[in-house]
């Protein structure tokens, strides 16, 4: 009995009986980051909701900042089930075969956080969502992080103090692109070895959300941070398709309707994290916040932009053009 109940474990089928009583659905939910950005709470707020609504039918075992996995493995881990949910950055689908999640790491293809969630809950967001199932995953919900900045230890006014560089990036060929148009050298590290990294300068600098930036203290070895705003800051929260499938509806349904409350807590949290990060970053007199002026600003524009066009075959034409008609971009 014991190695069936191990088994059913290990794929998230935590349904054996013990003293006569049915035990939990455990879900083990896996993430790199720490528990107080905005995917950390949502991810907690996931589990509160989803325990309390299921009345202890479902118990969610949240695990930050790669306790579980390096974001890296974790997608292995998810198919696998080895873990039943995620909410990786959207390069992460790449490897598996989904590159055009990577539309969002495009620069500067948003003008705005609106225009993002017009491309998440409309036709664009629903398709990709879709394609996630023949990979064995269920796509739940987009969450916002907030748009990436630069930092180094030296001033980024314009993309040619870029020039050099070794940069962070996350695992998204469309970021590799990105750091090549300015110049930049990049280095694609797991999101927790990032700060010795720098610390110790295996690399120069990197790239993200002001609210990773703040709470992984990236800010404390990094003198200047550069409000770029190039790219959305995003994840998108997957379940193990099998495990997802064996649920119970009436379970389904609830733990839908937990995470469909969970986004709006993270989409909240990050439009004020984003704020509360540049007012701490700049209390703490570590790093240096500089806004580019509009004509520094039409540089990195016209430098990055051209990676729309050089990553359209990657990303899936289609994909792009939907896009640019969803936010009504113009070419």
């Amino acid at each position: 009995m014991k190695f069936v109940v191990a088994c059913a474990a290990a794929l998230g089928l935590v349904l054996a009986a013990a003293a006569g009583a049915q035990q939990p659905i455990v879900i083990k939910f896996s993430h790199v980051a720490a528990p107080d950005t905005p995917k950390g709470q949502a991810a907690n707020e996931f589990k509160r909701l989803a325990e309390e609504r299921t009345q202890g039918k479902v118990k969610v075992e949240v695990y930050p900042n790669s306790m579980l996995f390096k974001d890296a493995e974790e997608l292995d881990a998810l198919q696998l089930g080895s873990v039943q949910m995620l909410a990786p950055v959207p390069g992460k689908f790449g490897p598996v075969g989904l590159p055009e999640f990577e539309v969002f790491d495009l620069p500067y293809m948003f003008p705005d956080i609106d225009a993002v969630h017009k491309v998440y809950y409309g036709p664009v967001g629903a398709s990709l969502m879709k394609r996630l199932e023949s990979k064995g995953l269920v796509g739940l919900a987009f969450w916002d992080n907030g748009f990436r900045v630069m930092s180094a230890n030296r001033p980024l006014h314009t993309p040619a103090d870029m020039k050099g560089l070794k940069m962070r990036i996350n695992s998204s060929k469309v970021n590799a692109a990105i750091m090549k148009s300015v110049g930049a050298v990049p280095q694609t590290m797991a999101f927790s070895e990032v700060y010795q990294a720098l610390q110790t300068g295996v690399i120069d600098g990197t790239e993200g959300p002001l609210s990773n930036l703040y709470t992984q203290k990236q800010y404390e070895v990094q003198k200047h941070v550069t409000l770029t705003f190039h790219t959305i800051s995003n994840y998108v929260v997957v379940v193990n398709k099998s495990f997802w499938d064996k649920l119970p509806a009436d379970v389904r349904t609830t733990l839908e309707g937990a995470m469909k409350d969970a986004t709006k807590l993270n989409d909240q949290v990050a439009e004020k994290d984003e704020a509360a990060a540049i007012a701490a970053i700049k209390a703490s007199g570590r790093s240096e916040i500089y806004k580019p002026t509009a004509a520094e600003k039409e540089q990195w524009m016209k430098a990055m932009r051209p990676v729309q066009d050089e990553m359209a075959s990657r990303v899936k034409k289609e994909t792009l053009a939907a896009v640019r008609a969803s936010v009504g971009a113009t070419k």
